[in-house]
């Protein structure tokens, strides 16, 4: 009994999303990029595209993480085609679906609107006005395919931090030469999580992968307020720069400093960024065979997919969901 009540409090789902397709929105985003993009050019527009994934992790939580009771979905002005349905297939399973505009979490920062950063939203998203102190969060690309236990986020009431320990790269130059000459050197994803761990007094990082982020507000809130600095140099920026960070690697390492947290290798994941027929076939059959202990997928640009691989794909979901996005298609 003493253990289920230390497990009893709530859990949200928080989901970054943008609707790339939107005119309006395309427009704004060029309106301020000096090198416009042409939406004409898939491998240009890849990062900014989707196929309406959002429509599968907002269905994958309602089915696989039924203790998740509030899904908030941050977006800029956009709703998503789905939401209605959405939100009445939530309401029937006791769960608020909202959604959460860019203005709301951004109270009191506004100069730094518009961003089209997700680094800088995600330093944001803590500023949810009703969001519980335990939550998850999920990119758009990020579905589960198990059931899950609030015990696979949370134990004992502290996150549940999947990953693995790795050096610091900052110094491989070879690498640095070869960095698309659209970013500025440095900007890349595994900087920026290595930013994190440093601000934190790491001289490590906790690498962690493509899997749902176990947060609480409370830290946020916390370091935010005595580092208000730290928060502006993450928020000022409307492109991603190289002197961002990661905001939910930051968080994770004031949780090991902390020791607040339990840590584990096992990423319970399924990756999928190339989408080759037989390689998709081969990690969706291990994912079944190994289903107790696969409870997440991550299906990154998955627009870029083969009409084959992805037919196959969304099969597979329909399968998992009980859904109809393969008539979708």
């Amino acid at each position: 009994m003493g253990d289920k009540l230390k497990e009893n409090y709530p859990v949200d789902a928080v989901i970054t999303w943008v609707d790339s397709s939107d005119i309006n929105w395309r427009i704004k985003i060029n309106e301020h990029l000096e090198t416009k993009i042409d939406w004409d050019d898939k491998k240009e527009s890849t990062r900014y595209n989707s196929i309406n994934e959002i429509e599968i992790t907002i269905l994958s939580i309602l089915k696989f993480a039924t203790y998740i009771k509030n899904i908030y979905l941050i977006t800029d002005n956009q709703e998503p085609s789905c939401f209605l349905e959405l939100k009445e297939k939530a309401q029937l399973k006791n769960v608020n679906l909202v959604l959460v505009d860019h203005k709301v979490i951004y109270k009191g920062y506004e100069q730094y609107l518009p961003t089209f950063n997700s680094q800088s939203i995600e330093t944001m998203m803590y500023r949810i006005p009703t969001l519980s102190e335990h939550f998850v969060y999920f990119n758009d690309d990020f579905f589960l395919i198990n059931e899950t236990q609030k015990t696979d986020f949370f134990v004992d009431g502290v996150p549940f931090l999947r990953g693995d320990w790795i050096k610091f790269d900052e110094n491989n130059i070879i690498k640095k030469l070869f960095k698309s000459k659209k970013r500025k050197l440095g900007a890349t994803h595994k900087n920026a999580k290595e930013k994190g761990a440093k601000l934190a007094g790491f001289d490590k990082n906790y690498n962690f992968h493509h899997t749902p982020y176990p947060l609480r507000k409370s830290v946020f809130e916390k370091f935010y307020a005595k580092n208000e600095d730290v928060l502006i140099l993450n928020i000022k920026h409307i492109f991603r720069h190289v002197d961002q960070y990661v905001p939910q690697g930051l968080i994770n390492h004031l949780e090991i400093k902390s020791n607040t947290c339990k840590l584990s290798s096992n990423l319970a994941l399924c990756y999928i960024q190339t989408y080759s027929y037989f390689k998709v076939r081969k990690k969706l059959y291990k994912a079944d065979f190994n289903k107790n202990n696969v409870l997440f997928m991550c299906l990154q640009s998955l627009e870029t997919a083969d009409p084959k691989s992805l037919k196959y794909i969304l099969k597979w979901i329909d399968n998992k969901l009980e859904s109809n996005f393969l008539n979708e298609l």
